[in-house]
């Protein structure tokens, strides 16, 4: 990764941004509309398809299978040829949204998230979650030109009207970085605070030098829902030199209103004036006016409440229409941008999932009761998407990793401490004082690993039935099978010197499994005793390694920040036998581990 200061931007460039009246900045979205404003497209992550709408009628015209879990949308240009970031499968799909029909497929590393096309559709740039790159695809022949190392877990991406850069964020971090187009060097950053958590878009105003992006705080040092996690929109200067500055704003207090949660996605109309941003937590959107002063940003113009789970938010190049995804009740309203009235409900997709598996999913996602009395915090607010955060919270019981929840299922009991062998013990959390919510359950809770609390709420299995659905998916690093270096690291794993496979056992890589309470299984590893918080001891559940490659930190307090610090900051050999391994084993037994799952 290569970084160095960019000459300061020309003033007939600044100039441009600041007169232009057309949109100048294309931003990634779930949600794309066609530059003639004739087409709105939406991705449809649950049901694996991309739907056109008609935008004269507001009538579905198309619904195209485009693969799993299908995030980013991006019209090519000023065609009718539309790109789709497919993140579960590795691919970026192009649909004809005249026909609905796929033409071209495009094969990346893994998990492409955001999706922005230059304005003559030659070129596509799409950020890949995982490794964390920007890719520059060629529309022509549909390859990838380019490639370039930017940062960790890349989402948010945008390109300004002169094309000369991209800006990106950071996933975990909500850092933004200026990628120079030429080069593909990095030439800016602005670094977020250290809370700063779970930025996936950010925008451009089309007509001053500003991004946008929502994400939440993320205060690791609070276990009380009102300290905890906070929704934010930062506002950065696009302007290079020592007057560059990033403001961040708590979105719903600094406007004295009602609370809000999940800050997802931004959309500033195209003529400048207005800014809308979405809250997954609490069905609600914002509409807010642009302030020309450099140090407000913006004021409230009117809160509207939405449908469940908003994701997504769009402007008609017309600036006269909102539309908002409301991603499980699978509707786009399309909302009168003076009166802030729906016009119309248009479905786009039919509800793909189990009923149950919906009813948990909404309230997974929602921070409103009886899941949460604050309104600031969701079971997603750490989990999104069943991922994990990033984050090492102080927890009332000691240091604790977010850990996801993929094949989280078929590794019971849960927790680092093993001390919830159910999903449905979660009720604790949310009648406690971190989610504060009435719970799910009438009457009388179960103690945890106690007898089951499953059974005694539907509402409560149907989240549980979520929570337990979500899949390991494949490592990128394996699409092919082992390579002959991780080969090698499996002999090292699973030899008799490093009993890595001692815990680490069988096709889930633990010995986690149901049991009693009195004969669950936990090991001491050597980590704990330099916590003083801790509070459930030394000894901790064995995690499954499936996935392993994309969820750092590692171990249950986060002191490793790589799979080869696992490996190698091992006092005593407590955590398997690796200090009499060489670099090359080491290295090796890495590969390994990154290659999980590989069949």
């Amino acid at each position: 990764m290569v970084s160095q200061t960019f000459p300061i931007l020309r003033i007939a460039v600044l100039l441009t941004v600041l007169n232009s009246s057309a949109n100048a900045g294309t931003s990634n979205s779930l949600l794309d509309i066609s530059t003639d404003g004739k087409l709105l497209a939406c991705s449809n992550r649950d049901s694996g398809t991309v739907t056109i709408v008609n935008l004269a009628t507001h009538t579905k015209q198309f619904e195209t299978s485009v693969g799993e879990k299908p995030e980013g949308v991006s019209f090519v240009g000023d065609s009718h040829q539309l790109a789709v970031a497919v993140y579960g499968d590795d691919v970026i799909r192009v649909v004809d949204a005249d026909t609905g029909k796929v033409t071209a497929t495009v094969t990346v590393f893994d998990e492409p998230y955001g999706l922005v096309s230059n304005r003559d559709g030659s070129r596509l740039f799409a950020t890949l979650d995982y490794p964390g790159q920007v890719i520059e695809i060629d529309t022509a022949t549909h390859n990838v030109v380019r490639s370039h190392d930017t940062g960790r877990f890349l989402r948010g991406l945008a390109i300004p009207e002169q094309e000369d850069r991209v800006y990106v964020t950071e996933f975990y971090t909500s850092n933004v970085k200026a990628i120079d187009v030429a080069s593909g060097t990095i030439v800016d950053e602005w670094q977020g605070s250290s809370t700063d958590n779970l930025s996936r878009q950010l925008t451009l105003n089309p007509r001053r030098p500003k991004a946008y992006l929502p994400h939440l705080r993320s205060r690791v040092t609070a276990n009380h829902g009102s300290g905890s996690i906070f929704p934010y929109v930062s506002i950065v200067d696009t302007v290079d030199g020592d007057g560059k500055r990033r403001t961040r704003i708590p979105i719903d207090t600094v406007f004295s209103t009602q609370i809000t949660s999940n800050a997802w996605e931004i959309a500033v109309s195209p003529d400048g004036k207005h800014l809308y941003v979405v809250f997954a937590g609490t069905n609600d959107m914002f509409a807010c006016n642009v302030i020309d002063d450099d140090y407000r940003e913006i004021s409230l113009q009117k809160r509207v409440t939405l449908g469940a789970n908003p994701r997504a938010v769009r402007v008609s190049p017309d600036s006269q229409t909102v539309y908002a995804y409301n991603a499980l009740d699978f509707t786009v309203f399309a909302l009168d941008s003076t009166s802030l009235e729906n016009k119309a409900t248009i479905t786009v997709t039919q509800n793909p999932l189990p009923e149950d598996i919906l009813v948990g999913k909404k309230l997974f996602y929602t921070a409103l009761q009886p899941m949460a009395g604050r309104r600031w915090i969701s079971c997603s607010s750490c989990h999104p998407d069943g991922e994990p955060d990033g984050r090492t919270w102080h927890n009332p019981e000691g240091l604790r990793n977010t850990q996801s929840l993929a094949g989280m299922a078929a590794t019971h009991p849960i927790h680092w401490s093993a001390d919830r062998d159910e999903v449905q013990d979660f009720e604790h959390t949310i009648r406690g004082p971190l989610m504060q919510g009435k719970g799910l359950i009438r009457g009388k809770v179960q103690p945890s690993l106690g007898k089951p609390n499953a059974g005694l709420s539907t509402e409560l299995d149907a989240l549980a039935a979520y929570a337990n659905s979500h899949k390991v998916a494949r490592s990128p690093f394996a699409k092919t099978g082992l390579s002959e270096f991780a080969e090698a690291g499996k002999r090292i794993f699973f030899s008799e010197q490093t009993k890595c496979a001692t815990c680490h056992a069988g096709p889930l890589f633990t010995d986690s499994q149901p049991a009693a309470a009195d004969q669950i299984v936990r090991h001491d590893v050597g980590t704990g005793r330099e916590d003083e918080s801790e509070t459930m001891g030394t000894k901790y559940d064995t995690p499954t390694l499936l996935g392993i490659y994309r969820t750092a930190p590692y171990l249950h307090d986060g002191t490793a920040l790589t799979l080869m610090d696992v490996v190698t900051k091992n006092p005593g050999d407590a955590h398997g036998a690796t200090s009499h391994l060489s670099d090359v084993a080491r290295s090796a037994l890495v590969d390994f581990l990154k290659s999980l799952p590989y069949e």
